[in-house]
């Protein structure tokens, strides 16, 4: 009982110091790494340090482990403790050599570091002085050996050859181990003789030793002939490669000729971009090492003579990782630690666990480990301290730490009260929680008022301390004490049960015949006890129904009393189960609801097409969902590549009713292809069609349809032209589809025949000398396809080709009308005879600055006799000339004539224009306009005015400088000037407005200035006076 008192004064110490942030438990802040010591020939100084630091309260204090034994520091010894560092002086390779393990301990437990090997490196000098001579013949394969000094590290080897710094060069002929540090060479020729030197060099330390040379000597017994390769460099059948790491393969074989190296992996998989081969394919490296690396490499060794191989497998290993840690816990006592502890590596990691860092004791029945889990049932004060997980695998081993406080308190309900009221629903049960905190776990009663509760088949008080009471009544309500107490104490604490009545659905459980389109609603009123509010949720096949989406179909139409909701344009997909349910604070209770939506039928199902003919086709269907109301009739459609969307078609039987599963289409096109839909009709209407049915063609026949539209005429000298609308391809019938064109002059009686292959042919041209022009033919078009001919189109009687004009047309005349316009006049030529027609004239006209091969074509049609050429340049010369043109073509040109258009008109516009009223007349002068040197002198002005500036002017020409005109003065008006000469019309004066002026003398003048096409209002100066 003392050594108890002391560990709770102890976990209460603790308490106060966790709460005040000082960290308790110890913790490493610094572990010990592993270390490799170079030893030097000649030095005296060796010491090694490993590094531990921890933190904690109280300061932690450490101890070291050397192979699992205690190193133990004394005065005078070559190991010593800095803090938590540990010195070794004067290292001695054979004593120190280990693994090394730091321990930190406190009041609270002991960690142990993770494992720190330490190694020394080191390199002796060769022992031998001189080797015997290697005797060989020129293109035998040879091994010089190394044969390094006793050493410890990580080598690398080099060669010299002869002295120095003459170094073997590495190539396909020769190649130097850097595992065994010997010299091949595949195939010796003379100029390897001489003597070869083996460098070896310690990675670590960086010190270099030098062996004896070797002799390489030339037998006279002859030349080795060729041989197959023979590998003398090769890797283990089993290479183990650690995570991430560098893995080199090594491969050369000795052959004459000189052999090549290959590598590849033997379930032929490419190598990865990372994997290098060097030194003439000797080493294979594959740098940062990973599970996809592995598997089964092969070297290839290979000359004209023959080839060899080897292959090894680089295994996969990973150290152990932490995946899952253990965390800090507080219990109390006689709770369950259940600890989790996982790591990944390969191979899969072992688990055990450490106490203050001893093995655990899996001994006793209530602690147990199984697989990295550690479970320690029925905690007492004894199992305080510091825990560690240790996961290892053959290549490493890690340590995960985490603290175990237990606890010992007095009863305490300061953090969990008894809830200050509990409802509870009259008839039904009642559950009255008591969690007090309390270490360990004592003894729980109840009162209700200042009576001891008595426990009965009704009240019971549960195995955790809660009160349960059954089938409440009114008579159970009161104030309720918990009373825990255990060793340590006793604390109580107290709460009120009240008892509201039951919450009941008055709507009754229904179902609704409802159909599409139609608004619902659905009922839910409850009574209740009026103190307690309601909650209403509404379920639609167990889905909650969110108010406000769904498309608003959905709206809460019920008061506080009542949950009705009304559905609105109910759809088909709102058939279903419909729940509401009613909660308090005291109780739930649901009713349900099932609707039933009629509605147009469903798609019918499975539409195939069972057989086909040239213009029917036989289907069959499954019937859809008949949504509630039966199906009454089925209607079919269909398309093709050619219709417009899906089309009603004819069927055998014509009325297709509910029962009917199958049906045969008529008038169909031959050859076409088409799908088909069904769809289903009940008494509330036609339902969605079904998926169309596989597209199948009709069967070939003979076409039916004959060309439209025979015609023909025109055409070149010689050539008969018969045209026709092509046959639509819907309507061909079959492959192999063309025309049969049939024609004979009029009055003969055979007929000649030709055949026209393309089916979207329009026209057939027959040219032979012997045609007469323009004389008349019967034409008639047929059709063919694979199956064979139709009857012909009706005859038409159609011209053949006429002959272009043969005469140039008469007396071409051409005037200069103004700068821009030439008129161009001419005798035509008779309208027809028997072998040409006159359809028009064709005129080309070009400056003299163009060649006639540019010039602009102007076509009339029928009997014209001139033309008007506009857009012209002023002050330039035009070449004329012409010819009449019918269906054939062009007639010979006329003569060529020319003209020179007129000066153009003035440049400059009327300015300094004034302008006065009197009475109803409008007074207008301006200025004289002057025409340049090349421009036609000014033979009259063209003053045009209207009422505003959207509506047609009028126009009034005046050879003077000024005019009158007799206009109302009541209303506004819009001027403009523009001088014209013979070279035409030339540029309008600004924009004149006088404004309305009723009953007043006015005068005013045009700006000259204003960048606007209006007079400028300021320059406009109005003066009037009152008529008496």
């Amino acid at each position: 009982m003392k050594l108890l008192w002391k560990l709770i004064v102890l976990l209460s110490l603790v308490e106060r110091l966790a709460g005040s942030g000082v960290l308790l438990r110890p913790m490493f802040t610094k572990q010990p790494g592993s270390v490799v010591f170079p030893i030097r020939s000649g030095e005296s100084r060796r010491e090694v340090v490993f590094s531990c630091e921890a933190q904690g309260h109280p300061p932690p204090f450490y101890r070291w482990k050397l192979n699992d034994s205690f190193i133990t520091p004394r005065p005078g010894s070559r190991y010593s403790l800095m803090g938590g560092n540990l010195h070794i002086a004067h290292l001695n390779k054979e004593e120190d050599v280990g693994i090394y393990q730091c321990m930190a301990s406190n009041s609270f437990g002991t960690i142990v570091s993770r494992e720190a090997s330490l190694h020394v490196a080191y390199l002796e000098n060769f022992k031998t002085q001189r080797r015997s001579p290697v005797r060989v013949r020129e293109g035998q394969g040879v091994v010089l050996l190394c044969g390094p000094p006793p050493h410890s590290g990580e080598l690398s080897f080099t060669w010299i050859f002869n002295e120095h710094p003459s170094y073997v060069t590495q190539d396909t002929r020769r190649f130097v181990s850097q595992k065994t540090g010997n010299l091949y060479i595949a195939k010796v020729e003379p100029s390897d003789v001489g003597n070869y030197t083996c460098v070896v060099t310690n990675t670590v330390t960086k010190s270099s030793v030098e062996g004896p040379p070797t002799p390489l000597v030339l037998r006279v017994d002859g030349v080795m002939g060729e041989y197959e390769p023979k590998i003398e460099v090769q890797f283990p059948e089993v290479v183990p490669v650690a995570k991430s790491s560098t893995v080199k393969l090594e491969c050369f074989a000795l052959g004459n000729p000189v052999p090549t190296i290959s590598w590849k992996k033997v379930d032929g998989a490419s190598f990865t971009r990372k994997v290098d081969i060097n030194k003439a394919s000797g080493v294979l490296e594959i740098p940062y090492f990973q599970q996809e690396d592995a598997g089964m490499y092969e070297c290839v060794a290979e000359n004209s003579r023959g080839k060899n191989s080897v292959k090894g497998k680089l295994s996969y290993y990973a150290a152990p990782h932490f995946t899952e840690k253990p965390q800090d816990v507080q219990k109390t006592i006689d709770e369950t630690l259940v600890w989790e502890c996982k790591a990944s590596g390969k191979p899969k990691p072992s688990y055990r666990w450490l106490k203050n860092g001893e093995p655990l004791d899996p001994m006793e029945d209530r602690v147990q480990v199984n697989n990295g889990v550690l479970t320690i049932s029925s905690l007492n004060l004894a199992d305080i301290g510091m825990f560690q997980c240790v996961a290892e695998n053959k290549h490493g081993r890690i340590f995960a730490n985490a603290e175990l406080r237990v606890v010992a308190i007095a009863p305490d309900f300061s953090q969990n009260l008894l809830k200050a009221q509990t409802l509870a629903r009259q008839g039904g049960d009642v559950l009255i929680e008591c969690k007090p905190r309390m270490s360990p776990r004592g003894m729980i009663s109840w009162r209700k008022g200042k009576e001891a509760l008595r426990e009965s088949h009704r009240v019971m008080v549960l195995d955790n301390g809660s009160l349960r009471i059954s089938n409440v009544s009114k008579l159970d309500a009161g104030m309720y004490t918990c009373v825990a107490r255990n060793q340590f104490g006793v604390a109580s604490s107290a709460g009120s049960l009240l008892v509201k009545e039951a919450t009941v659905i008055t709507s009754p459980a229904g179902h609704l015949d409802v159909t599409v389109g139609e608004s619902i609603v659905l009922p839910c009123q409850v009574s209740h006890d009026p103190t307690l509010d309601l909650k209403f949720t509404w379920f639609f096949n167990e889905q909650l129904i969110h108010f406000g989406s769904l498309g608003a179909y959905f709206e809460k139409v019920g008061g506080r009393s009542d949950g009705d909701i009304m559905i609105r344009n109910i759809q088909l997909r709102h058939a279903g189960k419909y729940t509401c349910a009613v909660q308090t604070k005291v109780d739930s209770i649901s009713i349900a609801t099932d609707v039933v939506v009629r509605g147009p039928p469903g798609p019918p199902v499975d539409c195939q097409v069972t057989k086909m003919t040239e213009t029917t086709a036989s289907l069959s269907w499954g019937p859809g969902t008949d949504n509630h109301s039966p199906i009454l009739s089925y209607t079919i459609q269909a398309r093709t590549p050619f219709s417009l969307g899906w089309q009603a078609v004819t069927t055998v039987p014509e009325l297709l009713g509910g029962k009917q599963l199958s049906a045969t289409v008529t008038d169909l096109s031959s050859w076409v292809d088409y799908e088909f839909r069904v769809l289903a009709i009940n008494s509330i209407g036609t339902g969605e069609p079904s998926k169309p049915s596989k597209r199948a063609r009709t069967k070939d026949t003979l076409p039916r349809l004959t060309p439209a539209r025979v015609s023909g005429g025109g055409g070149g000298r010689s050539e008969l032209v018969i045209t026709w609308e092509p046959v639509p391809e819907e309507m061909q019938s079959g492959p192999g589809f063309g025309y049969v064109v049939a024609f004979r002059p009029l009055g003969a009686q055979g007929w000649m025949q030709a055949a026209v292959t393309s089916p979207d042919a329009s026209r057939y041209v027959f040219k032979n000398e012997s045609i007469p022009p323009f004389s008349p033919y019967q034409v008639k078009v047929g059709v063919y396809n694979n199956k064979g001919e139709s009857p012909f189109s009706p005859v038409t009687t159609i011209y053949s080709a006429e002959e272009e004009p043969s005469r140039a047309p008469g007396r071409l005349r051409a005037r200069s009308v103004s700068a821009s316009e030439v008129e161009v006049t001419w005798k035509p030529l008779p309208w027809s005879n028997n072998r040409r027609r006159i359809l028009g004239y064709e005129l080309q006209y070009w400056s003299e600055k163009q060649k006639q091969e540019a010039a602009t074509v102007i076509r009339t049609a029928g009997n014209k006799t001139s033309v008007l050429i506009r857009d012209l340049e002023g002050s330039s010369t035009y070449y004329v000339c012409l010819r009449a043109y019918n269906s054939a073509g062009v007639g010979p040109q006329s003569n060529v004539v020319n003209v020179t258009t007129k000066k153009p008109p003035p440049s400059q516009a009327p300015v300094k224009i004034m302008w006065n009223t009197s009475n109803s007349k409008v007074i207008l002068k301006w200025d004289q306009v002057h025409a340049l040197e090349n421009e036609s002198e000014v033979t009259g002005y063209k003053v045009m005015y209207s009422q505003d500036k959207h509506s047609r002017p009028n126009v009034v020409e005046t050879n003077n400088t000024s005019l009158e005109l007799s206009l109302p003065v009541n209303q506004g008006y819009v001027i403009q000037i523009k001088p014209f000469s013979e070279g035409g019309e030339g540029i309008s004066s600004r924009q004149i407005t006088i404004p309305k002026i009723a009953d007043a003398i006015a005068a005013g003048a045009a700006s000259e200035f204003s960048a606007f096409p209006t007079v400028n209002l300021a320059a406009l100066i109005i003066t009037a006076r009152t008529l008496l």
